[in-house]
């Protein structure tokens, strides 16, 4: 059973798992109740605007000066960090990879984080980088903060309970759930195994994004954002923190659960949301509306219109629009595009993109719907129609992603995913102003 979540995105919450934990009137009395620490974790810098101004007050068993204290350097050599482009023989051009297998072996959700694409500088504090993640075992007495930036996850297949500073989320394919910059966490598959994928954003935070002449419904909605009440672990086990700082990781070894917050209130949290709730708009009338209709969340650049990232979904959704094209068309995109399949079928390819492939289309390489899926189009029927059995993602970037060599060489990778388009049939024909027939 999942436990309950307050809703909500960016406002202020408060929750206590002890009775008067909270203190009333003021963030940091000269004793607190229980015995507890008061301490503060800032998102943002003291001084932001109020509108982006993010703080969690923590009253918590031992303070995090106890948790990160000397740390000694540990490798995670399949987890990379922008700027990072290793030398490698793929020539330019889109890619694809089929799913990559969980292994036999134990494997944590830490350890069996691969780094596919980099993007940007994390040091800077812009870009992205996109990672698979692969876990059949529990994290069991580690725990994981990453100062670098914050952790947007996307199960394909298999659940997860994440354990926060904050509270617990347990999620599942069709949910998300993002880890602010240096929370510390702990994930264990609920299941055999589990598998999906990871964008570390660099950046600023994600976001809701501005609707626009939308107005003030659809997309995603706020109260749809649920984030964890307090759940604190008392427990003296040995352990060991994991941070990862400037691109290294470092280790030490804890004597303490640091999941030890009994009370918080603040807008800087964890949060999970269910891509079921995503309310898609599209055209009633005709033509194919560009993609950022079907944005989630976004990373803002500080550049109006802009995203250092956009997480966007394609879910099941009703097509109508009439005399037009309804697939994505052909295009060059100054974005950068990386896309997932959670479950079912993505409409622009027909075959080779099944559930836990990936796809990069880098900034201005063209891509668009597959032969199959073009002619298809070009002759169906055009009354209105239900896309079901389908939901994909992409993340999209406003730089060039680079692959890292695991990717490059992953034996899922596609050498011939160019070929979808070879077929595309010669259509010109002078003589035919309507193109009617061809």
């Amino acid at each position: 059973m999942k436990l309950p979540a307050m809703t909500g995105f960016g406002n202020d919450f408060a929750t206590e798992a002890l009775p008067g934990a909270l203190p009333q009137g003021q963030n940091s009395p000269q004793n607190c109740p229980y015995g507890l620490y008061a301490e503060q974790l800032s998102g943002s810098p003291f001084t932001a605007p109020r509108a982006t101004n993010e703080r969690s007050w923590l009253y918590r068993i031992s303070p995090s000066v106890l948790h990160f204290g000397q740390f000694g350097r540990i490798t995670q050599p399949l987890w990379h960090t922008a700027p990072h482009r290793p030398a490698h023989n793929l020539p330019l051009g889109p890619l694809r990879w089929a799913p990559v297998p969980v292994p036999d072996a134990p494997l944590s959700f830490f350890d069996g984080i691969r780094t596919i694409t980099s993007a940007g500088d994390a040091d800077s504090r812009i870009g992205c980088a996109i990672h698979l993640y692969l876990a059949n075992a529990p994290m069991a007495d580690r725990y994981f903060a990453n100062a670098d930036g914050e952790m947007l996850i996307v199960p394909q297949t298999g659940a997860l309970r994440i354990a926060t500073e904050l509270g617990v989320i347990e999620l599942g394919p069709a949910e998300i759930a993002v880890i602010p910059r240096g929370m510390i966490f702990r994930v264990d598959p609920l299941g055999a195994t589990a598998r999906g994928y990871i964008c570390e954003n660099y950046g600023a935070p994600f976001t809701l994004p501005d609707r626009g002449p939308i107005g003030a419904n659809c997309l995603a909605n706020a109260r749809d954002f649920k984030t964890p009440v307090a759940a604190y672990e008392d427990r003296a086990d040995p352990g060991q923190l994991i941070l990862k700082w400037g691109g290294q990781f470092h280790q030490k070894t804890l004597t303490h659960s640091p999941l030890d917050v009994v009370a918080w209130h603040g807008n800087y949290a964890p949060y999970s949301y269910n891509l079921r709730h995503f309310a898609p708009i599209g055209a009633i009338g005709f033509d194919h509306p560009d993609p950022s209709i079907f944005t989630v969340l976004t990373a803002p650049s500080g550049e109006a219109g802009t995203a250092n990232i956009d997480f966007v979904i394609f879910p099941e959704r009703w097509m109508v629009a009439e005399h037009s094209f309804r697939p994505p068309w052909y295009h060059r995109n100054i974005m950068s595009e990386f896309m997932g399949l959670i479950e079912g079928q993505y409409d622009a390819k027909e075959t080779g993109f099944a559930p836990g492939a990936m796809s990069l289309h880098n900034a201005m390489l063209p891509h668009g719907p597959d032969t199959e899926a073009f002619l298809k189009a070009s002759t169906a029927n055009l009354v209105p129609t239900k896309l079901t059995n389908t939901l994909a993602f992409m993340f999209e970037t406003r730089l060039p992603q680079y692959i890292t060599e695991f990717s490059a060489t992953l034996p899922t990778l596609d050498q011939n995913y160019a070929a979808c388009w070879q077929a595309l049939p010669r259509r010109f024909d002078p003589t035919n102003r309507e193109g009617r027939g061809l």
